[in-house]
């Protein structure tokens, strides 16, 4: 009789304890739902200061409207996210730059009163409130997230690519100097000489390939040392319609959305004025930054008669002053710079040649 007494007892132990189970378990998913939202919202915030970082570096040209063209790009970037479906309100003291990786770094109006060497930029996003739908009474009713990302100047780089279809000649007498303004030509019965081009056909020898690799360059990624066919004769006016897209001018065959004018088609400024934005004029179509800035492949030995080949020995930085006139000569008014310049699609290779300490591309570092 006490055995069966004690088991009339322990009635409705087992629906209480499995009821107790099952909420453990209900919560323990409801947790899991938690955290895997907070993971996706932390992963979409990280990709967004990410993008924004990145946007950010390609901005810095070593002046102070570098520095404002920096933070205008981060902005830009991170507002191209949506979380959650929320806009979130990015501040522009969000965005910090240093000359070192490790800093210290410091705000946009310190960074414009000393921007030289400025080589790294650091995003964070505002904090974005995700709500907790099971956890709150362990986690609360939301948790505050947010991303950080740094981004900066790569390694020097020695494979380039865009550039130019054409190449510079130095002499040791008489060598190409950084700040100085040169007027490249090409002229019937003429040989290059310091201050002249000549035209290369490294992919295709018409005037087609002129005007494309003019107006877009040439993405065949070279490094020094590398041989480059040379094209004999002026395609002045495939030169002058490539290049002229430049600066918002088009003639000919060329779409202004696969070859932009650059944000700045003013005429007749230096490289300083360009950076600074002292001198302004706004192209008609959509522009792109830097769009005037360009790699030129350097020769030291003239190539033969007719068509032969050039062996790039290192390669220049320029800015492109004026566009292409009329007639031809095709002369081409370009500034040899120093400023560090991204080159598109370039890269380092440990085999591959000299490095061009003036050249690099956006890394994400942290």
């Amino acid at each position: 009789m006490k055995e069966i007494q004690k088991r009339r007892n322990e009635r409705g132990s087992i629906l209480a304890t499995s009821a107790l189970g099952m909420l453990s378990v209900l919560l323990a998913v409801g947790l899991g739902i938690d955290i895997s939202r907070f993971y996706l919202t932390k992963a979409e915030l990280q990709n967004a200061a990410d993008a924004s970082a990145l946007a950010a570096v390609s901005g810095l040209n070593g002046g102070p409207a570098g520095i404002t063209e920096a933070t205008n790009r981060a902005v830009q970037a991170m507002n191209n996210y949506n979380f959650n479906k929320t806009g979130v309100s990015f501040p522009r003291s969000n965005v910090l730059f240093a000359v070192n990786l490790n800093g210290p770094y410091m705000s946009e109006g310190s960074a414009t009163a000393a921007p030289t060497d400025i080589r790294f930029v650091q995003v964070t996003t505002p904090d974005s409130a995700v709500p907790v739908s099971f956890a709150a009474v362990v986690l609360g009713s939301s948790k505050n997230l947010s991303a950080t990302a740094t981004a900066g100047y790569s390694v020097p780089l020695n494979v380039v690519c865009p550039w130019l279809p054409a190449f510079v000649m130095d002499f040791p007498g008489n060598p190409i100097s950084p700040g100085n303004t040169y007027t490249f030509r090409l002229a019937p019965g003429e040989f290059a000489s310091p201050g002249n081009y000549q035209l290369l056909a490294p992919i295709d020898a018409g005037a087609n390939g002129d005007r494309n690799g003019m107006a877009t360059g040439v993405n065949w990624c070279i490094s020094t040392g590398t041989e480059v066919p040379t094209k004999p004769g002026v395609s002045a006016g495939a030169i002058r319609q490539g290049i002229n897209t430049r600066f918002d001018i088009y003639q000919g065959p060329i779409d202004p959305a696969l070859a932009p004018p650059d944000t700045n088609v003013k005429e007749d400024i230096t490289y300083q004025q360009y950076r600074d934005q002292t001198s302004v004029q706004a192209p008609s179509h959509t522009g792109v930054a830097d769009r005037r800035v360009v790699f030129i492949p350097i020769a030291t030995s003239l190539p033969g008669n007719g068509r032969d080949a050039v062996v790039v020995d290192r390669f220049g930085v320029f800015f492109l002053q004026t566009s292409v006139g009329g007639g031809n000569g095709g002369d081409l008014v370009a500034e040899y710079i120093t400023d560090t310049a991204f080159a598109g699609n370039s890269s380092y290779d440990p085999g591959a040649g000299s490095t061009n300490n003036k050249m690099a591309v956006p890394v994400l570092y942290k």
